[in-house]
């Protein structure tokens, strides 16, 4: 007689590759042409077949019920996916982009983050009964920083490419990277002030607290990163090339050593107790940091891919988690009070201050990008991870049993309500928009190609052109001309080829013409000995990058 095995493993794999299967086959419907967050769907895949729903599977059975392994599990399964994310925001950065960027990072990292936490607690020292100042401060840091993970599933994908200028996307991810790893200060801050009061804590005073915030968290947890995180993308570089140099790295190997990278500094600074995740976003900058590995990559999609696979399981994951019945259940935590918590901090949290704090962050050149900025804090898979954090560090001998009941609820409802907000109103907010040429979400801009040695006759540069239309009834090509150089050269060489947009009947391509300025004679003699790093792939699918350039470089 056949035995089924209906076990939580095969249940929970097959909806989450059912999932993935079926919602991929229209993913370009969704995602380009409604304009859906893949962050939405996954996260409203999870409420269906998640307890609440359909009960098809559910993470708290894979742990026995216990709600103590359900948290650890949490814990470590957002601590990865927050380090993949931010790791692969590091590498997917320009050129030195973080000193270059260093107002706008400094501005958004610091007076901004200030005040989205002191606002934040605020409203829920305001909205939800029964706790102190210290204890809405604790919620409020869960809840301060941007998520990476909403960061890059929605700054990606054809509305944000038509929509929001590069520069835009560039500092929300970078800033979400960021300030994903320094949410510990805020969360310790409010912690060591509030543990202070209790009798079994070592330190009583506010003096001691602080003096213990400096040493356990500045110092230990960001600035000790912070080297390391250098010190490791810094030595992963060299090796790399070096490695590469000598044809020592496969194809494979070469694409997935970010990832390697991500479990070697989780492992390495998770065991001496720093901050892994601020770690892993200065790995990604600093391996990066000379552009040469961004620029190698940049035409495959392998992180694409990974960034997918990992927005579509932990949104399904949160999903299934949520804790519908603990929503009114706690001290007047009414259903009311949520939901306008939620509204409030959606508005106020941020906008005010990116908008106040405009001239101080140069990468948003117009007040409509401030706003959208502004607008734009998602909160995700951060605030999970943060929350179960203060979980572990808040006291369960009776004395916080009142914020041990209302921060899981309140934080998740709040997460809840920007996967929602933000998925569904950003795609309707064009009005910020401007004119924006089509790029791919990893194209290279001029200022991204500062240090990167091209070809003697191609100069950097990039002319867009209007597009023109097409009498005929077929669909029209989007056209876009670049003149790699300083001035207008009709009579240079062209290149003109067709790009498919899409797989699509009604896709048109897109038409580029590529032309080539001409050089001096006596430049190009300076140039003779110049050796590009435009990344091609020879028919035996190993890499041939380094090419002698001559008089004409082709692209």
């Amino acid at each position: 007689m056949v035995a089924l095995d209906i076990s939580e493993t095969s249940k929970s794999l097959a909806v989450v590759g059912g999932y993935i299967s079926i919602v991929g086959l229209v993913s370009y419907f969704l995602k380009e042409r409604l304009f859906m967050s893949e962050a939405l769907l996954a996260f409203i895949a999870g409420i269906i077949f998640g307890p609440i729903a359909a009960n098809v599977f559910s993470p708290l059975d894979w742990v026995s019920g216990s709600e103590h392994e359900l948290s650890h599990l949490t814990f470590e399964i957002t601590r990865v996916v927050i380090a993949i994310q931010v790791l692969f925001t590091g590498i997917s950065l320009p050129k030195a982009y973080l000193w270059r960027e260093r107002l706008s990072l400094f501005t958004l990292l610091f007076p901004i983050m200030t005040a989205a936490w002191f606002v934040t607690a605020a409203l829920v020292y305001g909205l939800v009964p029964g706790l102190t100042f210290l204890e809405a401060l604790v919620i409020g840091s869960c809840v301060t920083p941007t998520d990476p993970v909403l960061a890059n599933s929605i700054c990606k994908g054809r509305f944000a490419e038509k929509y929001v200028p590069l520069h835009v996307r560039q500092i929300i991810v970078a800033e979400a990277g960021a300030n994903d790893g320094l949410g510990f200060p805020f969360l310790y801050m409010a912690l060591y002030l509030m543990l202070r009061k209790n009798p079994s804590h070592p330190v009583h005073t506010i003096g001691g607290a602080v003096g213990e915030w400096v040493y356990n968290i500045v110092l230990y947890q960001v600035a000790l990163s912070v080297v390391i995180g250098a010190i490791i993308g810094y030595v992963a570089r060299k090796v790399l090339r070096f490695a590469e140099a000598r044809g020592l790295i496969d194809h494979e190997s070469f694409l997935s050593f970010g990832v390697s990278l991500t479990f070697l500094t989780l492992g390495i600074v998770g065991m001496i107790g720093s901050d892994d995740i601020l770690c892993c976003f200065i790995v990604g900058n600093s391996f990066t940091w000379d552009d040469w590995f961004r620029v190698e990559t940049e035409d495959h999609a392998f992180q694409d891919v990974i960034d997918q696979l990992l927005n579509n399981v932990i949104f399904l994951y949160i999903g299934s988690i949520m804790p519908w019945s603990e929503f009114g259940k706690f001290w007047g935590l009414s259903p009311w009070r949520l939901v306008v918590l939620g509204i409030c901090v959606i508005l106020l949290r941020r906008p005010p201050w990116v908008i106040l704090l405009k001239p101080y962050i140069p990468s948003l050149s117009t007040w409509p990008e401030a706003v959208f900025a502004g607008y734009f804090g998602p909160i995700g898979v951060g605030a999970v991870y943060y929350v179960q954090v203060a979980l572990k560090e808040i006291p369960d001998d009776g004395t916080r049993d009142r914020l041990r009941a209302v921060i899981l609820p309140v934080v998740y409802f709040l997460v809840m309500t920007s996967v929602v907000v933000h998925g569904v109103t950003i795609p309707l907010g064009k009005g910020f928009q401007r004119a924006a040429t089509i790029t791919m979400s990893r194209t290279s801009t001029a200022a991204d190609l500062v240090g990167v040695r091209l070809p003697p006759a191609v100069p950097v540069g990039s002319v867009p052109t209007p597009v023109a239309p097409e009498s005929s009834g077929a669909p029209s090509s989007t056209t876009r001309t670049e003149a790699f150089g300083l001035a207008e050269q009709p009579q240079s060489p062209q290149i003109h080829f067709d790009l498919p947009a899409a797989k699509s009947a009604d896709t048109p391509p897109i038409s580029r013409n590529i032309s080539f300025a001409t050089v001096p004679p006596h430049e190009q003699q300076a140039e003779s000995d110049a050796v590009s790093e435009l990344p091609s792939e020879s028919s035996e699918g190993t890499y041939r990058r380094r090419t002698p350039a001559g008089p004409i470089g082709m692209v």
